[in-house]
């Protein structure tokens, strides 16, 4: 989670709006909302919660990094929003009707753990919905760095023991794995009409791992890296956004 650390306008001016792109999913899986409570997990800077809200549910959020929380406060100050991480969340034994946790169990160092946590404060049946990405963005910044003759440093993966298959089918079994019940999981696809100016905020403000790279990048790689990325969107954009197209596994599941 270390790649996160004061990212927060940065992640709200870039990829918040990419990763709402699972919102509506998310929304259909939980069913009626009638007012019940909900626990955003990793609630970021309250995108979904948001979403969430005006869907009828009282959200609570929970989220580790001060920049995302005070992010949250500014654009969606309705929000409960607490401090606290999976795999230990600061909240009594089934504390909530539902519980979601939208790209967060692929940055957690122990998912099975991160998946009985949230099945833990959910009330007895609850429905617990996770997402991961399956095709993720990573593939536009390896375009930019192949362009630029920079090669990437490789992602950093979880022991054996705690990693899983960044499938469909592998997050399912994962979640099973983790006390998870009747998961069912589907994959979307939607393309995101990426600002141009949006990408470039991601990787100068240091977001994911793209951004983590450019950060550490010496300044004549960092010209070469703006050089492709510059090339590559003006090949490639259209009324100033790049159409980029993600695929997310969307996980269903009952908490007992």
């Amino acid at each position: 989670m270390r790649a996160w650390s004061g990212v927060g306008a940065a992640y709200a001016a870039s990829y918040a709006d990419l990763c709402a792109g699972t919102g509506d999913a998310i929304i259909r899986a939980l069913g009626p909302a009638r007012s019940r409570p909900l626990l955003d997990v990793g609630s970021g800077t309250g995108a979904l919660g948001a979403l969430l809200a005006d869907a009828g549910w009282t959200v609570t959020g929970c989220e580790p990094e001060q920049t995302m929380r005070e992010v949250s406060a500014l654009q969606h100050p309705e929000l409960d929003v607490r401090d606290g991480a999976l795999p230990s969340l600061p909240f009594p034994d089934a504390s909530f009707d539902a519980v979601t946790a939208n790209f967060v169990i692929n940055h957690v160092p122990d998912p099975r753990a991160s998946a009985s946590e949230m099945a833990r404060v959910a009330k007895a049946d609850a429905t617990l919905v996770a997402t991961i990405w399956t095709v993720s963005p990573s593939w536009f910044w390896a375009a930019v760095c192949e362009r630029a003759g920079l090669t990437p440093r490789p992602g950093q993966r979880l022991p054996a023991d705690k990693d899983f298959e960044r499938s469909a089918t592998g997050f399912g079994r994962m979640l099973s794995e983790g006390g998870w019940h009747a998961v069912e999981v589907s994959e979307i696809t939607w393309a995101w009409h990426a600002p141009v100016a949006a990408l470039w905020a991601s990787a100068e403000g240091g977001v994911a791992s793209a951004g983590a790279f450019y950060l550490a990048l010496g300044a004549g790689d960092r010209e070469l890296f703006r050089q492709a990325f510059d090339a590559y969107c003006e090949e490639n954009a259209e009324d100033g956004a790049v159409i980029l197209e993600h695929t997310a596994a969307v996980a269903v599941g009952r908490a007992r």
